[in-house]
């Protein structure tokens, strides 16, 4: 008897890198997620603006001036990042990629490194 939870279409081409930074406390201060301000269209779509929605966590972000700016210079992809708690750690990631488009520049890294270093803090 087949499994019944194996997608019927096969493997996918889909990858995510997660960050993760060890934390615990109410999961509710540690959820933020981007809400993007964009001009354009299509392949023309250029970030302007970010926002945080969320908890605590959320708040202190928004007040993060250099990490903004470092979010709005990324595509739309890349700028959009949740931050997800879990029981004793809290997970940074963007949305899904194929592997054509899966990388992690330096820009990338640093956004995720100041997410993390403000999870730390509270």
């Amino acid at each position: 008897m087949q499994d019944a939870t194996i997608s019927h279409w096969g493997a996918q081409d889909r990858f995510q890198a997660h960050f993760i930074v060890r934390k615990s406390g109410n999961p509710l201060d540690y959820n933020a997620k981007t809400v993007l301000s964009t001009q354009g269209h299509f392949s023309l779509k250029k970030v302007v603006g970010v926002t945080w929605i969320g908890g605590k966590l959320a708040d202190v972000l928004n007040k993060d001036s250099k990490l903004n700016d470092l979010v709005s210079k990324q595509t739309v992809n890349d700028a959009t990042i949740f931050v997800e708690p879990t029981e004793s750690e809290v997970r940074i990631h963007s949305k899904w990629k194929s592997h054509f488009d899966f990388q992690i520049t330096k820009e990338l890294f640093e956004i995720y490194n100041k997410i993390a270093g403000h999870i730390k803090s509270l």
